[in-house]
């Protein structure tokens, strides 16, 4: 016997179709049914529906993620709020003595007389382009295996970007390559080295081809702050230094922020102008510049954290080596067809913003171990002279095997300093158990 109040639905579609009750009530009965009603008020029935309801429990692998930064927060957690709260109590959110404060501790950080604040580390290269006077008609030499912003800022400059191959050991432009790609382009008027993955590249050999033929050099040290060459620091080993506080960074914002760095004082000025509009007094201009000030809240936040930089970094460092010792142990007898990071005598600190290996079938392992809750990522998976937007700057597949090489196969681990050693062994074993099956 089916409840008044089936019973009435089904009256009402009686009513509007004209079928014979008798009908509808087969047809409501097998309806119902189907959703799991049988008529029948039992403490079972009741059971059994709540049971089908109810999603089954599954145990879910806890995840390693790439980057927690919510590990990092919850031990500066009061210093952050206070940083923020001071700088809601003054009101002054645009330049100020935040920034200065943050400056003048940068500037001594890396070891040069002026760090210069800015909106992000894409506008740090095209402010430090344009301090310069790199404009039309000039070309720039730099590496096609980095990110986006570093040849990007050479074309809103409004200059040309020329690619030099990368070292096969190292990720970073190779100077013996520069020397004939600097014969080659007599229009060159600046020399852009990356500092990729947190270790500098050979500083002394393209500083040396950069004074053969009078030119300066700006380093691309977005992912290098505290990285050090024969002892000295990223952002003082050239005329410029540009770096990036995205969050992700070692030193990470709490949004966007930039910073150029330099030893010149005259740069220094112009930067400093540029940076609001082109301007050093108010509403007169003496070059065009850009609207890329770092926020006076960015800047608290960065006070705080860039005392932490060093403890930060030595974390990262002990995880490299752990991954490194692990990796050893786990490719006995057999090594694991892996290359790992290799450190140059030159790269006296390595910072590791990421602990990257090349990896055959590299898509495949990242599936792998994703399907274990361990997180990954690629920088970057297509290298920059075969992207589209830059396909009439002539190049083609093979012209830099290296970089398209390190493009297939890079695969970045999880490499914050919060991480446990339980999470680098389950993310070292995860690797040599993909190999080793396959």
């Amino acid at each position: 016997m089916l409840c008044p109040e089936i019973l009435s639905r089904v009256f009402v579609i009686r009513r509007l179709i004209g079928t014979r009750g008798e009908t509808l009530r087969e047809f409501a009965f097998s309806k119902f049914s189907a959703a799991g009603y049988t008529g029948k008020k039992t403490r079972d029935n009741t059971k059994r529906m709540k049971t089908d309801e109810e999603p089954k429990q599954k145990f879910v692998t806890p995840p390693v993620p790439l980057l927690d930064l919510r590990a990092q927060y919850a031990g500066i957690k009061k210093e952050i709020t206070a940083a923020v709260e001071r700088v809601m109590d003054s009101q002054y959110f645009i330049l100020g003595e935040e920034v200065k404060a943050f400056e003048a501790r940068a500037a001594e950080y890396c070891g040069v007389r002026h760090a210069i604040g800015c909106a992000s580390g894409s506008d740090a290269l095209l402010l430090a382009l344009l301090a310069l006077g790199i404009g039309p008609g000039d070309e720039v030499i730099t590496v096609p295996f980095t990110f986006f912003a570093t040849a990007g800022a050479i074309v809103h400059a409004g200059a040309k970007p020329v690619f030099v191959d990368i070292a096969p050991d190292t990720f970073n432009m190779d100077a013996t390559q520069l020397k004939r790609v600097l014969a080659q382009h007599p229009k060159a008027r600046a020399i852009l080295p990356v500092h990729l993955y947190g270790a500098c590249a050979d500083m002394d050999a393209i500083a040396a081809l950069a004074r053969a033929r009078s030119i300066p050099v700006i380093e691309d040290a977005a992912q290098a702050i505290g990285s050090e060459y024969k002892g000295r620091r990223a952002g003082g080993l050239a005329e410029l230094g540009c770096f990036s506080f995205f969050p992700s960074k070692n030193l990470g914002a709490f949004g966007d922020g930039g910073m150029v760095t330099t030893n010149d004082d005259h740069l220094a000025e112009r930067l400093r102008a540029l940076r609001v509009h082109g301007s050093q007094t108010k509403y007169m201009y003496e070059w065009v510049g850009l609207n890329s000030r770092l926020d006076a809240l960015q800047a608290a936040v960065l006070r705080v954290k860039i005392e932490y930089l060093d403890a930060w970094t030595a974390g990262r460092q002990r995880n490299a080596a752990h991954y490194t010792q692990r990796f050893q142990e786990l490719g006995a007898p057999t090594k694991l067809p892996v290359i790992g990071p290799q450190v140059a005598a030159y790269q006296t600190r390595h910072i590791f913003n990421q602990y990257t290996l090349l990896s055959p079938r590299r898509d495949e392992l990242r599936e792998a171990l994703a399907a274990q809750n361990i997180g990954s990522e690629v920088y970057y998976p297509l290298p920059l002279h075969l992207q589209k937007c830059f396909a009439d700057l002539g190049y083609k597949a093979g012209d830099f095997p290296v970089s398209e090489r390190c493009a297939r196969e890079a695969i970045s681990l999880p490499i914050y300093p919060e991480l446990a050693v339980e999470d680098l062994d389950r993310v070292a074993d995860a690797v040599a158990a993909f190999y080793k099956s396959n």
